[in-house]
Order: C-alpha cells, then structure tokens, then sequence
C-alpha cells in the first residue's frame, strides 16, 4: 500500500472520525481507554467534542478510504500520542511510522516532549514504537489496570 495521506481533522469531520474510531475499538478493544459500547450510540456533539478537546486528531487516508489514526493531547509540559491505530489492511505498510512522526512532528513544534502509554501485552505496538524513535521509560506506579508502558521518543528523552 502506498500513498498514504496523513490528514489534520476537525469537529465538522466528526463523522469519518466515529466511522474509524468504532472501527478501532472493536478490532482492539484492549489498546483503548474507551469501549466501543460507550461510543456506538453516541449523539454528533459528543464526537464533536472529543475532536474539539483533544487538539491533534489525524485519520491516514489510502485513496478514499481511512485506514489508520492518532491524536495528540496536550498534557502539561507534555505531548501524549493517543488514540493510535491502523487498519490490518494497512499493518506492515509504513502506515503507523507516518502517524507517528506527524504526531511527534506537531510536539516538537510546540516545543514539547512526546510519550505514549502501550499496554504491555501488545508487541507490535511497541515494536511500531520503538522503530519510531521511542524508549521504554517503564510502567508508572500509579498506573491502573493491564500493566502499559510508558515511552517517551528518544529525541526527547532526558
């Protein structure tokens, strides 16, 4: 698969955004903090404000069609990469490394350190990490539920 498309979406996209997250959730309903049966009856101005409150949201496009997303939320003096997935049609193709290097590219414009968190039963995941750049800083102590992996992107890694 190639020409694929990272693009910048807003609240008015609000619906490509429900198509692809419903569609993340139930192929990984683990990898998220969110259930698919909390969002699949959602009203417009509930997607609406999750576009609006978290202010990087970015769908991969293959042609038409989405075949991967990630989000940037502000945290602090930090930059957290969430909401991170690509479709298993799109697995393998350099998908998730262009999610990931747009995410971090929007952090380090803001002069901000990038982490994620990753479950620790999810290997492909953080290989895709760490091929992008970033190291394991461990799983936080006050940290609950699966044990996730914290891991900050080595550029800024202090």
């Amino acid at each position: 698969m190639t020409n694929i498309d990272i693009v910048r979406i807003t609240p008015d996209d609000w619906a490509l955004f429900r198509d692809i997250r419903l569609r993340a959730l139930a192929d990984a309903p683990g990898a998220f903090g969110s259930r698919f049966d909390d969002w699949v009856d959602a009203p417009e101005s509930s997607w609406r404000s999750r576009l609006e409150n978290v202010k990087l949201n970015l769908v991969a496009r293959h042609g038409d069609e989405a075949v991967g997303m990630a989000s940037g939320s502000l945290d602090g003096d930090d930059a957290a990469l969430i909401s991170m997935w690509v479709d298993p049609v799109a697995r393998g193709t350099g998908t998730a490394q262009a999610l990931i290097e747009a995410v971090v590219g929007w952090a380090r414009g803001l002069e901000r350190t990038t982490y994620l968190m990753v479950r620790s039963d999810n290997p492909r995941a953080i290989a895709a990490y760490e091929r992008a750049g970033f190291v394991y800083l461990g799983v936080p102590d006050d940290h609950d539920g699966p044990p996730e992996n914290r891991m900050v992107h080595r550029s800024d890694a202090k």
